[in-house]
């Protein structure tokens, strides 16, 4: 078994993968040519975005879109940088809301949470040394 993606159901595909290319400098790997699916360069594993319509067709009895809820899902996805400050300003200059201000935890680390446009909860930190 291998870890192979993570795909998040938005509402504009192309306007998702210009959001993560703009605020964390990742790569638009493929754009199916429907703007229904997309993915991201982001190692190896891929950050994927699939529109709400492709969504409804793999999920009958449908699901809770993360850009309606009013407070971030229980799930984040975490990207690593030697400067949080920076990419958190990056993230939010660029449409993210902030939603805590780099911390050094206990064990050293320093963390910093955004919210994506498309609802997603974005954990910046720096590598675990």
């Amino acid at each position: 078994m291998n870890y192979a993606y993570t795909i998040v159901y938005v509402s504009d595909v192309p306007a998702a993968l210009d959001f993560y290319n703009r605020a964390f400098g990742f790569a638009v790997r493929f754009l199916h040519e429907s703007n229904g699916y997309g993915e991201l360069e982001t190692g190896g594993t891929a950050l994927a975005f699939a529109a709400h319509d492709v969504a409804s067709g793999n999920l009958p009895d449908g699901y809770e879109p993360l850009s309606g809820m009013p407070r971030p899902a229980g799930i984040e996805v975490g990207f690593t940088t030697d400067d949080v400050p920076t990419a958190m300003d990056n993230a939010v200059r660029n449409g993210a809301t902030l939603i805590a201000a780099p911390k050094v935890k206990p064990w050293g680390q320093t963390v910093a949470y955004v919210r994506c446009p498309f609802g997603v909860l974005i954990e910046l930190c720096t590598p675990m040394a």
